[in-house]
């Protein structure tokens, strides 16, 4: 492809994050589409976002960039709202469709009604409702920052990698455990390795245990599961598509991978289990993640002739994430979240960057932390605030420990100055890789 760029026989091209480096000499427009996405963000070595790739290359082609998305990042959205950016509003659907209905399900409440099924008895209703008369569903299983875990129901004990401080996650085909980390594998024990119990098994509602109980409340439904065991073979998930397209399934069950592109003219049901997932994880971002989220899975249904339907299940339905859903208003949540932003000293307030140090002796990579954080409060003006250090949520990966610091700054030009000052200083043990310290300017993930 590079090639025929070179050569200029290609005037666009299509791609994932990485397209952002193609040789364009004369460059005219870039678009960046669900421009909110952190995939756009590479987080191994050497890091980067597409976003910030695409302004840069932008200014030195004199040509526009697009951000498109219905549920833009705040930091976008606020410079929008300041002028550093163009606001361009999209109002309506395609064809001026109506955007779908809404319905938050209280699960607490079905709970109380003696109701124990992952599914609501609206759910289920309006499923059968879809499925008489001809048309699809889509059940979305919000997974993000969760994961189906062994427990021993007699003395808790949770199979945790050798190597790393995380328990590891259980996967059903091949009935093993994987850490998500190193990769280290193991299979399923049949005894608890602490009490000797056998009642030892796997926690946490995955896309197959969905399918399952489908299949017993709803068994004339044909169900197309999509999720990492049904995708991994190359093509899968286009066939897989396809067939759902093609009407050969009366439910596509799957996570975040159905989330958003999908456009089918007969779905008009979209079902979410679990909403609260991504609202509970430890990331100043989760009521935005959550909300993208959920508006985005809710633009699957009714995108065509016929009206749609979107049902929430949620724990927390007086969250504003999951409430401003119902009403698809973007532009109230954006001033109630910018409200805890600015009182929390967050971005778009202010610049992060995180500061991971990590050692195979968990003192030492702890004494190299705190020498940093001290550096830095000793060389920072007054309005740049140093968190930490303190053990890093996931405190070890592959047998090294890790400890972090948050700086939250506004002045860009010094905090740089001062982190090169820092790996300039650890330079040779760095090399000699003693310790090993990552910078994260703008992280989008805080593990």
């Amino acid at each position: 492809m590079a090639t025929k760029i070179h050569r200029k026989e290609v005037r666009l091209v299509v791609g994932a994050r990485s397209a952002i480096f193609t040789p364009f000499e004369n460059l005219g427009m870039i678009i960046i589409d669900e421009e909110h996405e952190s995939s756009y963000k590479q987080e191994e070595m050497p890091r980067y976002h597409a976003k910030e790739v695409a302004i840069k290359r932008a200014e030195h082609h004199r040509c526009p960039v697009v951000l498109g998305s219905a549920t833009p990042t705040l930091e976008s959205y606020a410079r929008a709202q300041k002028g550093v950016y163009e606001l361009l509003s999209l109002k309506h659907r395609v064809n001026h469709q109506v955007m779908p209905e809404v319905s938050l399900v209280d699960m607490r409440e079905e709970l109380r009604n003696g109701n124990r099924s992952m599914f609501s008895i609206e759910l289920m209703e309006k499923l059968e409702e879809t499925i008489a008369k001809g048309e699809q569903a889509v059940l979305f299983l919000n997974k993000r920052g969760y994961s189906s875990f062994v427990m021993c129901r007699d003395c808790g004990y949770v199979p945790q990698c050798p190597h790393c401080d995380i328990s590891m996650t259980y996967h059903r085909s091949g009935q093993r455990m994987k850490c998500h980390y190193c990769g280290h594998e193991e299979p399923v024990p049949h005894t608890c390795p602490e009490c000797g119990s056998d009642h030892i098994r796997f926690f946490g509602t995955g896309t197959q245990r969905v399918e399952e109980e489908l299949t017993k409340v709803l068994p004339h439904a044909r169900v197309i599961r999509m999720d990492v065991d049904t995708t991994s073979r190359k093509g899968a998930h286009e066939k897989l598509l396809s067939a759902f397209g093609e009407g050969k399934a009366d439910i596509l069950l799957g996570t975040q991978m159905i989330a958003k592109g999908l456009d089918f003219p007969n779905v008009t049901l979209v079902g979410v289990l679990s909403a609260d997932t991504t609202l509970h994880i430890p990331d100043f971002r989760s009521a935005e993640k959550t909300f993208q989220l959920l508006t985005q899975v809710s633009g699957r249904a009714g995108r065509h002739e016929k009206p749609g339907n979107v049902i929430i299940q949620t724990y927390t339905p007086s969250h504003y994430s999951i409430q401003l859903t119902k009403t698809h208003d973007y532009e109230t949540f954006y001033q109630q979240e910018m409200a805890h932003r600015r009182e929390q000293s967050y971005p778009p307030y202010y610049y992060l960057a995180l500061v991971t140090v990590s050692h195979e002796e968990v003192a030492k990579a702890a004494v190299t932390a705190e020498k940093i954080a001290h550096f830095l409060k000793a060389n920072c003006g007054a309005d740049t605030k140093i968190l930490g250090p303190s053990a890093s949520p996931i405190a070890r990966i592959k047998d090294r420990y890790r400890y972090q610091c948050v700086i939250k700054y506004k002045q860009e030009t010094q905090i740089s100055a001062l982190l090169k000052k820092i790996l300039e200083h650890y330079k040779r043990e760095i090399e000699q890789k003693h310790v090993m310290i990552s910078i994260d300017m703008n992280p989008y993930m805080m593990m």
